[in-house]
This record gives structure tokens, C-alpha cells and sequence, in this order.
């Protein structure tokens, strides 16, 4: 299973799964990423750190460890 931090720039991804445990699972949902939703990964900084992505018409930017939690296909 890919996670959206393997995802290189320009590609739009579908949410299947997100894992992580309580405060931090809530945060990521609370973004707006959920399963089902697509997200698209706008840039990723040169140590890839942070990734920028478009979700349901936002722009967000999330650390490697949150990108890590979200699976997607």
C-alpha cells in the first residue's frame, strides 16, 4: 500500500485508509482528508519536507510523518 509521502509531484491520489492514533488521526481528518477524497500533491520541498497538496478546493501543507499515515491508491 502507498502512503501519499511516496506520491512524486503533479499526481492526484485517492484517500483508502488513514492510520496513526487519536490527536493526530483527528488533525489529518479535521484537514479535511478523509477516505474517499481526492488529493492532489502539488510540490514537495527538496527534503521533502513539507508536502503540498490541493484537497477539496484548499491548499494544505503537511509533514512527511502526517503524508506517512495516509494511504492511498
Amino acid at each position: 500500500m502507498k502512503t501519499l509521502r511516496e506520491i512524486p509531484c503533479g499526481q492526484s491520489v485517492k484517500v483508502t485508509k488513514l492510520t496513526g492514533d487519536g490527536p493526530v488521526k483527528r488533525r489529518i481528518m479535521d484537514m479535511g482528508i478523509t477516505k474517499g477524497v481526492e488529493v492532489y500533491v502539488r510540490k514537495v520541498a527538496p527534503l521533502g519536507d513539507p508536502v503540498e497538496v490541493t484537497v477539496r478546493g484548499y491548499e494544505l501543507s503537511l509533514r512527511k510523518a502526517d503524508a506517512a499515515m495516509i494511504e492511498v491508491e
